[in-house]
């Protein structure tokens, strides 16, 4: 079956699922494939729950009798791809593609909340922003009810923000920043960038392309060359869309912003930690009038939005209050969460680092530049690290090998009255401290 015969049914069956325990009636089954599962052997269980149609690649999961149900292709993964690139070209609205070291998501949400002042915009769900997660946002678009769609793309290697590009076919890209991240895949600070920048690569050959423009990142700026760029930042540094800057950081994010260098300057009070957080509210007030998003509105959206998912919270609890950043680290945002935090007052401050994963042959520096960093923090009166990486550096600190040991340490002396930054790569878990704090 072809992608034309395969979007036919699609239309009729306009959701899709790649997991055989969550399928909604009509549903489209994709039995995609990976180092530890086999979505061809959960098919059948897929039809018995509901689904349409399972597209499945291996032949001998369909039932001797035959079985219309089973729509058999050579590539479920591929398939799926090509599917949701076939449906992105029947929207005709904007299409904003984002990436970038740090921030992806937060900037996300925030253009989300700004754009939705004024229109229907259809964004990635969560943080689900690879080869798997890019395909299924595309394909809830309804292009007769979205205006705007907003799509996250992540990468590791080098060619992944290429190869998404090609999926989501962007009319526009913002690259938030590029930092020392997945340097065990991109293989230095250079191969960041470079594949970062795929995505302006992207840009440069789409008819009509352009990018939202953070100007106060040099790297930016250098990679940016020869593209239309709608420019935001901070005030100086020539002529921008947008402008603003930090009013106050303690503890939540202040900033003021304004459209032009001659506007009038909007006070707004957001529920973001960390001043690192102006460019990415900058960012979406910059897309907010590039689309006509009133400035009144603009202010509403930023100061409205409370983010989730454990990026730049504050959460009280009876005992503390922590500042909980626990979704993933790397060498910036990690210097940023630690310079953030010498920003806000309070008592008893304590901080909680896990490892920075994928770093490669940089990780032992890396560590320890963090290390050297936390000793210099007067204000803070307690430091925990967590993991191998960490357990390796020449540390003053107290160091554990895992969460769970810092979960049995926490059992037998509970902590009270701290103020308690929370950070670290997703695969240290810190993630499930914030409940025993």
């Amino acid at each position: 079956m072809d992608i034309k015969e395969l979007y036919e049914i699609f239309s009729e069956h306009p959701e899709v699922t790649t997991d055989s325990r969550n399928c909604p009636a009509g549903a489209l089954f994709f039995a995609l494939k990976g180092s530890s599962f086999n979505g061809n052997l959960f098919a059948s269980q897929a039809l018995t729950s509901g689904a349409a149609y399972a597209i499945v690649d291996e032949a001998d999961v369909i039932p001797a009798e035959g079985d219309k149900r089973y729509i058999l292709v050579p590539d479920v993964l591929k398939t799926l791809q090509a599917l949701a690139h076939c449906h992105r070209k029947q929207f005709h609205g904007p299409v904003i593609e984002i990436t970038g070291t740090n921030g992806k998501t937060t900037t996300k949400e925030l253009l989300t909340a700004v754009l939705s002042k004024k229109y229907n915009v259809l964004s990635t769900l969560g943080n689900l922003n690879n080869h798997i997660g890019v395909p299924k946002t595309l394909l809830r678009i309804k292009p007769f009810f979205h205006h705007i769609a907003v799509v996250e793309t992540g990468a590791n290697h080098p060619g992944e923000i290429a190869f998404l590009a090609n999926i989501v076919d962007p009319d526009c890209g913002l690259i938030t920043n590029v930092g020392r991240a997945h340097l065990e895949g991109f293989g230095s600070f250079k191969g960041v960038c470079q594949t970062k920048g795929e995505l302006y690569d992207y840009l440069r050959k789409k008819n009509g392309g352009f990018i939202f423009l953070n100007t106060d990142n040099p790297y930016l700026q250098e990679m940016a060359q020869g593209l239309v760029t709608l420019n935001y930042g901070e005030p100086g540094n020539g002529e921008k869309m947008v402008e603003g800057e930090v009013v106050g950081c303690n503890p939540f994010l202040t900033l003021r912003w304004r459209k032009g260098h001659t506007g009038t300057w909007h006070i707004t009070e957001t529920h973001l930690i960390g001043a690192y957080n102006l460019q990415n509210a900058l960012a979406a007030a910059c897309a907010g009038i590039r689309y006509g998003v009133t400035e009144n509105d603009i202010t509403e959206a930023l100061s409205a939005y409370i983010p989730k998912n454990d990026r730049s919270e504050l959460r009280i609890t009876p005992r503390n209050r922590l500042v909980v950043d626990a979704y993933n680290a790397n060498p910036s945002s990690m210097t940023e969460a630690i310079k953030n935090f010498s920003l806000i007052t309070g008592e008893h401050k304590m901080v909680i680092l896990g490892d920075m994963k994928e770093l490669g042959s940089a990780s032992e520096e890396e560590h320890q530049k963090i290390i050297d960093m936390l000793q210099q923090q007067e204000d803070v009166e307690m430091v925990w690290l967590v993991g191998e990486n960490f357990m390796q550096t020449k540390s003053p600190f107290r160091c554990f090998t895992d969460v769970e040991e810092v979960k049995k340490e926490l059992a037998g002396h509970p902590l009270s009255g701290h103020l308690i930054l929370i950070k670290g790569s997703n695969g240290t878990r810190l993630y499930q401290l914030p409940e025993l704090l």
